[in-house]
């Protein structure tokens, strides 16, 4: 959704009704994940993807429908027994999509939406996707306040709480209640799509293996830092790709900043002055991910100063290091997406092994 929200909201500034289709629950090895997004304009124009192309055509016609009808529907796709290259998808997966008319008069608040986006303002939408209530019933919830309604008040109340936690771990997908809103009952389902800020990467010690780590984490969509205490190094201008470049002594910038759950912390420095009180304070922070750069060597002797300094074998756990999967990378560029790679495998739970290896669903849940 991300991708084609300035195209779309220039649509919506204009007072346009264009058709938005957004896959709002997948089964097996559906090609693209809940909240993907493609949208057709009133002249026809199209943008964004559902499937990576399998049935875009099929959902071009659907949008171009409630463009007249004004109804928002729900379609499943999957493969086709007759013809799989007509409209199903060819990979085996079946994916739902939400396909409905948006413009000033039917979505109101698409406009505050596009805007908090924008701002990296956490927000998510609740849409009713299937059950007794009415179908592409919306609710828009802040961390702070919501609006629109689901129909009932004790069901947005229900669904207030569960956007909000879902918004605090980034996570956007379906979720089921009673046809009153109660919590136990599965016969409702609404979809909540969740935009929360970009996760972050800290990045620690401008190297040029740090400039590679930065632009893949920016393509990765993360927002990245680059902290280092040298200010010769340290520079915007060697990190073009960065969010933001920070001079200050790491381990007194990370013990200030704010660390969740979905924060990388990249330690490619390999110089203990720097590493071992550094890492003190990031093993003792929620971050996801913890990854230092370093020989083998470089390891065993950073981990014996980290046990001098009272970090716990528990804490030492969490740390990956030597960073990144074994791929035989080499090179700054090889080594950034050996880093990558290692965040992927933990962010969905994959093997590392080649899928030529492996067996059953390609996706996992």
């Amino acid at each position: 959704m991300r991708d084609v929200l300035g195209e779309i909201g220039t649509w919506y500034a204009a007072g346009e009704t264009f058709g938005l289709a957004t896959v709002v629950d997948t089964f097996r090895s559906a090609p693209r994940p809940p909240g993907a997004a493609m949208a057709v304009s009133a002249a026809g124009e199209a943008v964004g993807s559902v499937s990576g192309g399998c049935v875009e055509g099929a959902v071009y016609e659907v949008a171009r429908e409630v463009m007249d009808t004004g109804r928002p529907v729900v379609r499943r796709y999957g493969v086709s027994d007759d013809d799989a290259f007509a409209v199903g998808l060819t990979c085996g997966g079946i994916l739902d999509v939400l396909v409905e008319p948006v413009g000033p008069a039917t979505y109101p608040e698409f406009a505050d939406v596009v805007a908090s986006v924008e701002r990296h303002e956490p927000v998510a939408v609740v849409t009713v996707v299937a059950g007794p209530r009415e179908i592409g019933a919306r609710r828009v919830v802040w961390p702070d306040r919501a609006a629109g309604s689901l129909g009932l008040e004790r069901l947005d109340a229900a669904v207030d709480d569960d956007a909000r936690g879902m918004l605090a771990q980034g996570r956007t997908g379906v979720r089921r209640y009673g046809p009153d809103g109660e919590r136990r009952g599965d016969e409702l389902s609404v979809f909540v799509h969740s935009f929360a800020p970009p996760p972050r990467m800290l990045v620690f010690g401008a190297i040029d293996f740090a400039a590679a780590v930065v632009r893949v984490g920016r393509f990765l969509g993360y927002h990245v830092t680059v902290c280092d205490a040298r200010p010769v190094f340290a520079t915007a201008k060697r990190f073009p790709d960065a969010d933001e470049v920070v001079v200050k002594w790491p381990h007194r910038f990370l013990a200030e900043t704010e660390v969740d759950e979905r924060t990388a912390i990249c330690v490619l420095t390999h110089d203990p002055k720097f590493d071992v009180p550094l890492l003190e304070v990031a093993l003792r922070t929620p971050a996801g991910y913890i990854g230092a750069m370093g020989s083998r060597r470089t390891h065993d002797e950073r981990l014996k100063r980290l046990r001098e300094t009272g970090v716990t074998e528990d804490e030492i756990a969490r740390l990956r290091s030597p960073i990144g999967l074994d791929i035989g990378a080499r090179t700054p560029e090889e080594t950034a997406i050996s880093v990558a790679a290692e965040l992927i495998e933990l962010r969905w739970g994959g093997t590392g092994r080649p899928l030529s290896e492996t067996e059953g669903r390609i996706h996992g849940e």
